[in-house]
């Protein structure tokens, strides 16, 4: 699917709304998936606070870059290829995005529309393929 710069700007918005409360956000996903796979706790070794920053900074980059995939596909491969050394199998994308998408409908509330998780859907869509052909490469 390709967004529209209309498209584009809904997501990027929205994703600045809950940006403003990044550390929140960054526990509630973490939260969210941590119930939804318990076993994936054992992946994540290191200072939360700080896993939390470098999603953020990582969502953040993604969106601002979706009026060029071009240039974010590079970007997107590599963090395929060091979440497969971290033991990330294909499957896991679909969990991650599951939280994704359920942190968003819990720090956007009714904003939260079905066309804007479609949206959001879709572009985790777009990132979870790349990254998983960049681990494959």
């Amino acid at each position: 699917m390709i967004l529209g710069n209309d498209e584009i700007e809904m997501v990027r918005s929205s994703f600045e709304k809950v940006y403003g409360n990044k550390e929140e956000v960054a526990t509630l996903f973490y939260k969210k998936l941590f119930e939804l796979e318990p076993t994936y706790k054992a992946m994540f070794k290191g200072d939360m606070a700080e896993q939390g920053r470098k999603l953020m900074l990582m969502l953040r980059t993604l969106v601002s870059g979706l009026g060029d995939l071009s240039n974010l596909v590079p970007v997107i491969e590599d963090m395929g290829k060091r979440h497969l050394k971290y033991g990330v199998k294909v499957e896991d994308y679909n969990v991650v995005g599951e939280a994704l998408l359920a942190t968003l409908q819990q720090g956007l509330g009714e904003e939260f529309t079905p066309k804007l998780k479609g949206l959001w859907a879709a572009v985790y869509q777009i990132v979870a393929k790349t990254a998983i052909e960049g681990a494959k490469h």
